[in-house]
């Protein structure tokens, strides 16, 4: 069957569901939900010109090139009938000025190796000069020197019975944040951290540009700060003339790291590990690591698009990816770029059939989130107070497409709503089954929904400082060139999406749970997702068995949830009366998110509001479920004082507080 006859089945198909079903307005929405899908709307084609002109150049956040592609994304929101404006802010970001690491091997016969920390040019890319020097965000300056100690991963557990005090370290990514990896590094007594991509987790047999793994030249950059945000405007927003706090305050501050750290390949890596003793040293190889980096007040660039609502203006329904790359990124987030493209022209395609959503729609395209999720971070703190009050939710998408495998995170709420979508669009590696049949028959997910308590990408701002309902959803996952100068147009099209049915795939899915969220007349959350994942979280709890925990009232704060939303529920079933009475159903479920937040926030990050959902203490990667009780739980094992405990007990009141201010707002009513 052609295409055109495809799609024109497919439009009659839903005309017919729209003019025949009962309720009218819910199905006029309907009706352009199904065309927003249907064959003649996506155009993969166009997401590839996108994604090859986003990353044409390396475009690191506040250069030149950075500011081009967000021109580019302005123009595309302005012919997609989008409402578009920039909101840029002046941030501090670092660029590297002198880095060098030299090896003195054990034999005192054997002559310095000098390493050239250079990645190998592969292909046929005419821009891989511009391509900035391998380096670490916010490394620390510096010129050290040490015996070499292996530490893994970098994990606290790599560092038990290995002696670094005084020794430079070196570490694999894989595990955690590499931030993290320098904090841990550093605080065991390393005076250095070189980080390399291991060919075991990144590499094989042949490497680009033949196949799709990490060549052994190719080096991982990326940040090493622990916070969020413009590192000099904790907390408030970095616009033109305001408050900073002086570079030693930041330091002071402990999300710094505290050593001078640099990205190696996995070839300069294997040099090393050589000269280590029994495979972890101390030693007799010597390091000696010297980095100076520069930092700068430079201006970034939001774009934003917005397609007002019509009958709920004040209420945001939002969807983001961040522009910025520390190489090309084609992957990493350009994938996410075109993505958000995409949905762009569809719903420009709406507009010109007449349709109109019920709630705002925004798009907005971030900048430099790649050193510390400014963009976003700088924009949710600057309308905090807009979005606690008016924010519906937020879907992401960064590295959108990576390879075949549908994923996706969210608050649970979203979960019901996330499988409904996928079981409307086509899988793009088996058209015969939809994306949800391929998701719970893959081994790798089986229907299993991640939590966004990580600090990974742009949805951390909304979630855990606001209190923000969100989806992350992507194909793929982890990729070999992950942050290197081969993550470029020819990877994508070779290896990552070589027809862009996925971009396609991804854009349909992610771009109808936004139209349900806009359009819908009831917010297509369910809480009774949300209390049964609590539940599971409270008994691991409970498993600890320790004599000075009562789980008890975090159990009942969790049942209470669950009545309410049972009781919300068949408030939506039976059905309401009237707009205003529609509008404070959906301002309970809502403001129930916001309600799992906490004024004072996590205990020594108070930055983080949320409660249940947050960043591990020990890796900014990884997603605790109530982690201020995790936090206090490992504080307490290393201690083991009465107190300590006594914390832990008093972190699980905090949460059991806060889920229950959750059940009072779903259940509307003032005690």
């Amino acid at each position: 069957m052609s295409k055109p006859i495809a799609a024109l089945i497919f439009l009659i198909a839903a005309l017919s569901y729209s003019l025949f079903s009962s309720s009218p307005k819910p199905h006029y929405y309907y009706y352009y939900h199904t065309l927003f899908l249907s064959p003649s709307f996506s155009d993969n084609a166009s997401i590839a010109l996108n994604l090859r002109t986003l990353t044409r150049r390396p475009h690191i956040a506040g250069s030149a090139a950075n500011a081009e592609a967000a021109a580019y994304v302005l123009s595309a929101f302005t012919s997609s009938s989008l409402k578009p404006h920039v909101v840029s802010y002046k941030v501090s970001l670092t660029y590297p000025l002198h880095r060098s690491l030299s090896l003195l091997p054990p034999k005192p016969s054997s002559e310095p190796i000098v390493f050239s920390l250079e990645q190998q040019h592969l292909g046929d890319n005419p821009y891989a000069d511009e391509v900035t020097p391998t380096f670490h965000g916010y490394a620390k300056s510096g010129n050290v020197s040490g015996p070499v100690a292996y530490a893994n991963y970098g994990r606290l557990e790599d560092f038990v019975g290995v002696n670094v005090s005084g020794a430079v370290v070196v570490a694999r990514y894989g595990k955690i944040y590499r931030g993290d990896i320098v904090r841990n590094a550093y605080e065991a007594g390393a005076v250095g951290v070189v980080i390399y991509t291991d060919k075991r987790d990144y590499g094989g047999h042949e490497c680009f540009p033949e196949s799709k793994w990490m060549p052994p030249s190719g080096v991982q950059v990326g940040t090493v700060y622990n916070g969020l945000g413009d590192p000099t405007t904790p907390g408030w927003a970095s616009v033109d003339g305001c408050e900073r706090v002086s570079e030693e305050d930041v330091e002071l501050r402990g999300d710094s790291p505290g050593i001078p750290s640099l990205p190696i390949s996995a070839a300069d890596a294997e040099v090393i590990l050589k000269t280590v003793v029994d495979g972890v040293g101390p030693g007799p190889g010597i390091l000696n690591l010297s980095y100076v980096g520069r930092s700068v007040i430079a201006e970034i660039e939001n774009v934003i698009g917005v397609i007002e609502g019509e009958e709920e203006p004040d209420r945001y329904v939002i969807v983001g990816n961040h522009r910025d790359a520390w190489t090309f990124g084609a992957v990493d987030p350009n994938s996410g770029t075109a993505v958000l493209l995409e949905i762009a022209q569809r719903l420009d395609k709406l507009q010109k059939r007449g349709w109109k959503p019920r709630r705002t729609i925004i798009l907005c395209n971030w900048d430099a989130e790649e050193y510390a999720l400014i963009g976003s971070t700088e924009w949710v703190e600057e309308n905090r107070e807009m979005l606690a009050s008016r924010a519906v939710a937020y879907l992401n998408a960064d590295c959108a497409v990576s390879g075949p495998g549908f994923r996706a995170s969210a608050t649970p709420q979203l979960d019901d709503l996330i499988k409904q979508a996928a079981k409307e669009v086509r899988d793009p590696d088996n058209t015969t089954q939809t994306v949800y049949e391929s998701w719970i028959g893959s081994s790798n997910s089986g229907e299993k929904i991640g939590r966004l308590g990580s600090g990974a990408s742009d949805y951390a701002s909304f979630v855990q400082h606001v209190g923000v309902p969100a989806v992350d959803m992507l194909f793929g996952g982890g990729y070999p060139v992950y942050h290197s100068m081969y993550d470029d147009f020819t990877w994508m099209e070779k290896f990552g999406d070589p027809m862009f049915q996925r971009h396609v795939a991804i854009a349909s899915v992610l771009g109808l749970v936004a139209l349900r969220l806009a359009d819908d007349e009831f917010l297509p959350f369910n809480y009774i997702s949300y209390a049964s994942e609590l539940k599971k979280n409270a008994e691991d709890l409970e498993k600890l068995g320790h004599s000075s925990i009562d789980v008890s009232p975090l159990i009942k704060s969790i049942q209470d949830l669950s009545t309410a939303a049972q009781k919300i529920n068949k408030e939506k079933e039976e059905g309401v009366k009237g707009d205003l009475r529609v509008r404070e159903i959906n301002d309970r479920l809502m403001m129930a998110e916001r309600a799992l937040t906490d004024r004072d926030g996590l205990t020594e990050r108070p930055w983080y509001k949320h409660l249940v959902y947050g960043p591990s203490k020990y890796d900014d990667y990884g997603s605790k479920s109530f982690p201020g009780v995790d936090d206090a739980i490992d504080n307490a094992k290393r201690v083991n004082t009465k107190a300590s405990w006594e914390n832990v007990q008093h972190e699980i009141w905090r949460v059991s507080r806060a889920i229950r201010h959750a059940s009072l707002v779903l259940k509307g009513e003032l005690r």
